[in-house]
């Protein structure tokens, strides 16, 4: 195992209104500004365990395991929507306001569902190798999108084929340089397979992927309301990511033209190998943007 410099804090536990658990972290002071960390596919809240403890020096961070991943019960009818329900929930338990939103994979239709629920209490984004433009959508998502448009059995088997102990791994290191893939340790791959054999996981996993076509059904409606708030943004994208293709990047600077964006010599998961620098421009973000905040409303907070 990898040892790491800061431990991470102990995961929490919220019974849901529905009456299955979800897990969190939560860490730093309830009065900083909010950070909702969430993660994608095939990981948990650990995706974050680098940079929680520096994030929280300036933030009050709260990092779910979205439901059917990490320590999180199983949804019994899984989809982005009903995530973003059940997040909701964990955030108005906390009695959380205005909040940052980091947006990976997976997490981005659920972040994006929260966002555009509440937009006045956005106080920004930050876009981790996150989808919310076809442009992202490379040759790579053929037989997903085939599937979408001819939902039957053979099609299924294509789009579900990476649901294994080596597409798991490859969510790591496919197509990252191998100085680069080296630094990446194998258990965090073997920890997410773990978690997928369990009793409901792999139900959840092949229910997402068919839901993802109604949040690319989304994508007008996701345009229209990064237009019309224009939210802060920061940008961290991994170059060598093997499922959202390069192209996504313009596509969301092209949507939010303030948007600050650093591309990094990393795959799909970078806080994997660059948790130190994405978490230094994180901080500098926050607190900028908050300073910003309050120079144009002084109370904000009060």
């Amino acid at each position: 195992m990898k040892a790491f410099p800061h431990p991470t804090p102990p995961r929490q536990r919220l019974r849901l209104s529905g009456g299955t658990e979800l897990s969190f972290i939560a860490a730093g002071e309830a009065s900083k500004p909010a950070v909702l960390l969430l993660h994608g596919f095939p990981s948990s809240a650990r995706t974050f365990r680098d940079v929680i403890p520096g994030l929280s020096e300036a933030a009050y961070v709260i990092a779910p395991d979205l439901p059917g991943f990490g320590e999180s019960d199983v949804l019994p009818q899984p989809s982005f929507p009903a995530f973003g329900e059940a997040i909701s929930e964990l955030l108005d338990r906390l009695k959380i306001g205005p909040r940052y939103i980091y947006l990976h994979d997976f997490g981005s239709p659920v972040g994006l569902y929260i966002a555009m629920q509440t937009p006045e209490r956005v106080l920004g984004l930050i876009v981790q190798n996150a989808n919310a433009h076809r442009t992202g959508l490379g040759p790579q998502w053929a037989a997903t999108q085939t599937y979408w448009s001819e939902p039957n059995p053979e099609n299924e088997a294509a789009a579900t084929a990476h649901l294994t102990f080596e597409g798991t791994r490859d969510q790591y290191i496919a197509n990252v340089p191998p100085d680069v893939a080296a630094r990446i340790p194998a258990d965090s791959w073997e920890e997410d397979w773990r978690v997928m054999c369990l009793p409901g996981r792999m139900a959840t996993q092949r229910a997402l992927i068919a839901d993802y076509a109604d949040y690319v059904a989304r994508f007008d409606a996701v345009a229209e309301y990064l237009a019309r708030w224009q939210p802060p943004s920061l940008l961290l994208w991994g170059r060598h990511d093997a499922f959202f293709d390069l192209a996504e990047i313009q596509s969301w600077m092209r949507a939010l033209p303030r948007m600050e964006a650093h591309i990094f010599d990393a795959g799909h998961f970078l806080l994997e190998t660059h948790a130190a620098k994405a978490t230094a421009l994180m901080l500098d973000f926050i607190r900028r943007e908050h300073k910003k905040r309050h120079e144009r409303e002084p109370f904000a907070d009060e």
